[in-house]
């Protein structure tokens, strides 16, 4: 055990914290804030890949490539026209084709999970897009759920997730549930190890080194739909930025949660999801 984890209490952030960090130089062009692709979608669920598209140029990332479903391509595309929209693979078995591949190894990160609702899809999908060569994947929902049954030396080295409770207990193997309030700062501890990934859950962040952030606020407010799917994004957008992979977890949580306090300030319990997309570069001055 490193004397990083022999440390018991995570760093606490604050908006000052953040604001000694910094955040890279946007630059001249939209070329400068990094390149994003999100991959998702499906004809039951197809907002989770819009809010978490979103939320990455919410936060200033500068392109955003989007990959779903044929069956909702023009549906995304209309709801999101700053992106462009590409479609999967018919089969999700099937490779994609070169053009897709070259995009994919180009992109500054690669989202996988928003909206995906079948778990063999989203494996094939998974191992398609690692076999591409992307330089970092962000992982989260359905794609958290199949992560035990891949080889993590198939994916790049440069690995976050985005688990809830219940995902964080299936990534342990551990049934739903098992992961208490009283254990939850080892089990994000145990995961990024595990996968040597950094790893943002709840109001946690850790890296694989033991290294362990807490970020306050938020509230209940934040336990809606799509809520998930908007952290997710924002994480994206801050590795595509050039933060490092665990700042760019810890950046991500903390906006994600002021923009939930933001709104019960002003609105009480009960905002939306998109809520939350429109209020994080508003939440995102506040940490500047």
């Amino acid at each position: 055990m490193s004397r990083r984890e022999q440390s018991v209490e995570p760093e606490q952030v604050t908006g000052a914290v953040l604001a000694g960090w910094g955040l890279p130089d946007p630059g001249a062009d939209k070329k400068a804030r990094g390149d994003v692709i999100v991959v998702g979608g499906s004809r039951r669920t197809p907002g989770g890949v819009m809010l978490a598209g979103e939320a990455v140029l919410r936060v200033g990332a500068g392109r955003l490539g989007v990959f779903v479903p044929r069956s909702i391509d023009a549906q995304v595309g209309t709801v999101l026209p700053e992106a462009a929209i590409y479609a999967l693979p018919d089969h999700a078995s099937d490779p994609f084709a070169q053009p897709d591949r070259q995009k994919i190894a180009a992109a500054d990160a690669v989202l996988v999970g928003p909206g995906f609702d079948d778990a063999d899809e989203t494996r094939d999908t998974l191992l398609a897009i690692a076999d591409a060569g992307p330089a970092c994947l962000v992982l989260d929902a359905y794609a958290l759920g199949i992560l035990p049954d891949i080889d993590r030396d198939r994916l790049p080295d440069g690995l976050v997730l985005t688990p809830n409770r219940e995902e964080l207990a299936l990534l342990q193997g551990r049934g739903l549930g098992e992961v208490l309030e009283g254990d939850l700062m080892d089990a994000v501890r145990d995961v990024a190890r595990r996968y040597r990934a950094v790893v943002s859950c709840y109001d946690l962040v850790a890296d694989p080194e033991g290294a362990i952030w807490r970020i306050d606020g938020g509230g209940p407010g934040l336990a809606t739909s799509g809520s998930g799917d908007v952290l997710a994004g924002a994480v994206t957008g801050f590795v595509a930025r050039g933060t490092g992979l665990a700042r760019a977890a810890v950046w991500g949580a903390w906006v994600h949660a002021r923009s939930g306090d933001r709104l019960t300030e002003r609105m009480g319990f009960g905002f939306l999801g998109r809520d939350l997309v429109a209020e994080l570069p508003l939440a995102l001055l506040d940490a500047r």
